[in-house]
């Protein structure tokens, strides 16, 4: 299996472990805070929706052989800086919280597998090689699809954590 196919097996098994997840999951649940945050998987979601945006975007970008065109999220701000992170977090929480869980389900899920089809579109080649597209400063763009898996990996034990000590207070 080449790197570039086992990174997107890994990708589309991440997707189907929270598909699962979800599935399982009754409306009370998706909607509940998972203490001791105020977050509900419904706001993780579009959380997870939003940082997708921009994977999505760079992927554009690669195939486009242009550079990437990001979502406006905060005016000024670059949201790959480590000092801007909650605030764009806070920015999207509030964004996204009003919105039904099946349009942010939806939307994260259509999100998802843009990304597999923009990255089943790139070349091996050109996934891997540091210095293919000099606005990722030395990354490969294989950096962004593992740090969408890691992103959602990192979520998804939290949830699962917080699920599992909701369950234990509740028996």
């Amino acid at each position: 299996m080449s790197m570039k196919e086992h990174i997107l097996a890994a990708l589309r098994e991440q997707l189907q472990r929270w598909e699962d997840l979800l599935a399982s999951l009754s409306t009370g649940q998706i909607a509940a805070p998972l203490l001791p945050s105020h977050w509900t998987i419904k706001d993780v979601i579009a959380h997870l929706r939003a940082w997708q945006q921009r994977s999505v975007a760079r992927l554009e970008a690669a195939r486009a052989d242009r550079e990437p065109v990001y979502p406006r999220w905060l005016a000024g701000a670059d949201p790959d800086m480590e000092d801007n992170t909650e605030p764009v977090n806070a920015w999207i929480y509030e964004a996204h919280r009003e919105l039904s869980w099946a349009e942010v389900h939806e939307n994260w899920r259509a999100g998802f597998l843009r990304l597999l089809e923009l990255s089943e579109g790139i070349s091996e080649k050109d996934l891997l090689d540091p210095s293919r597209y000099a606005w990722l400063e030395g990354y490969p763009l294989a950096y962004i699809l593992l740090a969408t898996y890691d992103h959602h990996q990192e979520h998804l034990e939290i949830l699962l954590a917080r699920l599992q000590e909701q369950a234990q207070v509740n028996m």
